[in-house]
């Protein structure tokens, strides 16, 4: 690999051992992370052992996916690489969460769009918005975890279920709302029953996953007006005939 035992490494040689470009190994050199201990007579580089083991350092710590200005940071010991490694999972950990939400999201919508034949390209759009759209109200109370398990949840369940379950609310609302009207007692089988239906289909939504049952009922309570407005219920005695209801069904 070596000229002589003495001369060390040609710049050729290192990026064929190492499988790096020359190019990469100039621009390296340019940054100060790796610079040859000497040059020859004539200007061209030599890379000694040190040199080539500061260069492995380099793709070491560039394997786990750290910038070149961290790394030539850890190397001249301005930086704790336990701190930048730390940081640098949390950010791994903010893409993981974007990719599985956008990989939920382009399957949703790849699944509509198979089974939605002869749509316009209108449709296709709107149906995409759709699904890519996270209301505001949701973004407050849900965090970027549990918005790549629901968009997860919406890809598994399929548009299908989704339409069915929202249609099923207004549905089951009024029915609990005619038994409060009729003083049905949540005890009673007739109570117990809806108190299953209504727990079944927030189940869909939450999956039985606390930290999503938390979140959708922290919502609920702070956007309680606005949602009884809008889909018309729950409203505070449903919600309490439920309760009394579900706890019949403990």
């Amino acid at each position: 690999m070596r000229d002589r035992a003495d001369e060390g490494w040609k710049i050729g040689q290192l990026a064929e051992r190492t499988g790096l470009t020359v190019r990469t190994l100039h621009h390296y050199d340019h940054l100060g992370l790796v610079r040859p201990s000497r040059r020859t007579s004539a200007g061209h580089r030599r890379y000694d052992e040190a040199d080539v083991r500061r260069l492995y350092q380099v793709l070491a710590l560039r394997q786990l996916g750290l910038p070149l200005e961290s790394i030539g940071d850890v190397l001249a010991g301005t930086s704790s690489v336990e701190a930048l490694l730390a940081r640098h999972r949390s950010y791994l950990d903010q893409q993981l969460v974007a990719v599985r939400t956008l990989r939920a999201q382009v399957a949703t919508t790849l699944a509509a769009l198979r089974d939605a034949e002869g749509a316009s390209v209108t449709d296709f759009l709107e149906l995409i918005r759709k699904v890519t759209t996270v209301d505001d109200a949701v973004k407050k109370h849900f965090s970027d975890e549990q918005l790549a398990t629901l968009a997860e949840r919406r890809e598994q369940l399929g548009e299908q279920a989704i339409k069915e379950v929202e249609a099923s609310w207004p549905r089951l609302i009024a029915r609990v709302q005619a038994a409060v009207d009729a003083g049905t007692d949540p005890a009673s089988a007739e109570g117990r029953e809806l108190g299953r239906e209504w727990m079944g289909l927030l189940e869909r939504f939450h999956g039985g996953d606390q930290g999503l049952k938390d979140s959708l009922y922290q919502m609920q309570a702070v956007n309680a007006e606005q949602i009884e407005a809008t889909y018309g219920g729950p409203t505070r005695a449903q919600i309490e005939f439920i309760s009394r209801a579900t706890a019949a069904n403990s």
